[in-house]
């Protein structure tokens, strides 16, 4: 036990209470730039937020001897402790590691929040030359951005960052690649495969790439059928898939009239396909006149022409 005198802290001394030796601990680990007589010592009472000295930097550690205690004690007024065996205390600091994949979330929620990045969006950041790890103060936001600058034509990009900690300001270098999910085919179907979404793989691809014929929704390929033959990892796009057809050419149809209670109806035959609600040429085989029809349903259109040129009576 280290104990020049019977010295209390003033504000103790003033109150009458008697005080006990703070307990020094052997190994400690602290989270900001300053150790105080809390963290050095257990039982520190009314001085725990009293600061003895510097602490390391993040990420690092170092050895306190009992003279350096004694010391920073001193300045403070505490002129006894409890060593309770130590003769030095490891002091450490702990530290948020900052590496390229924290500084790219900083940039891509930087660019979403200028509206650049939307919805179904990501970026791919690449650096010019390799960021080494940093040990960061461990605080809530151990970087931040200070300012970036993004060239949309090239991709280029130049930022500076504020590491927790670190006095001097990160300045990085690189290009930058903005993605968006597009649906992809994950196996390979024929042309006429009506789409589940158990076919379709949202995978990003680069938005140079599709910016001028656009990318569709999961929502807008699901229940369309396929045009064409479609090999597996292929992207899809808005032209390779339609509507199905709710009715298709050469199919036998029943051509309905309705006009009031009345309902007429007479077979025939589909001169072209056409999607439930779409436009469709049929013939009627009564008349053997082609006439235009709306198909309704598989098998069903509906006319709005006189009865009597449905039927051809």
């Amino acid at each position: 036990m280290i104990l020049r005198s019977t010295i209390t802290l003033a504000g103790l001394l003033l109150s009458g209470a008697a005080w006990a030796a703070p307990v020094l601990k052997a190994d400690i680990v602290v989270t900001g730039a300053i150790v105080t007589v809390g963290d050095m010592f257990e039982d520190a009472g009314a001085a725990a937020e009293q600061a003895l000295f510097r602490a390391p930097m993040p990420g690092t550690s170092g050895m306190v001897g009992l003279a350096d205690v004694d010391a920073a004690l001193n300045r403070i007024g505490i002129d006894a402790f409890e060593a309770a065996g130590v003769d030095s205390v490891r002091v450490s600091r702990a530290a948020t590691v900052v590496d390229e994949a924290v500084l790219a979330d900083l940039i891509t929620a930087d660019l979403a929040a200028r509206g650049i990045v939307g919805t179904g969006m990501s970026v791919d950041t690449l650096f010019s030359s390799p960021v080494q790890p940093l040990n960061a103060e461990a605080v809530a936001q151990p970087a931040s951005i200070i300012s970036l600058r993004y060239l949309p034509g090239s991709g280029a990009f130049t930022a500076r960052f504020a590491i927790a900690g670190i006095n001097q300001p990160l300045d990085v270098a690189g290009s930058i690649e903005l993605m968006i999910e597009a649906p992809h085919i994950n196996a390979s179907l024929p042309a006429g495969t009506l789409l589940a979404e158990s076919n379709i793989e949202m995978r990003p691809v680069p938005l140079k790439f599709v910016e001028s014929s656009g990318v569709p929704r999961l929502e807008d390929v699901v229940g369309k059928t396929l045009l064409r033959q479609s090999r597996e990892g292929m992207m899809l796009r808005a032209a390779d898939v339609a509507v199905p057809l709710a009715i298709n050419k050469n199919d036998p149809v029943t051509i309905y009239f309705r006009k009031g209670p009345m309902t007429l109806t007479v077979k025939g035959q589909a001169v072209t396909g056409a999607a439930s609600g779409g436009p469709v040429q049929v013939l009627n085989l009564m008349s053997k006149r082609v006439i235009s029809a709306t198909a309704i349903a598989a098998g069903a259109v509906e006319v709005s022409a006189d009865p009597l040129a449905v039927a051809g009576i």
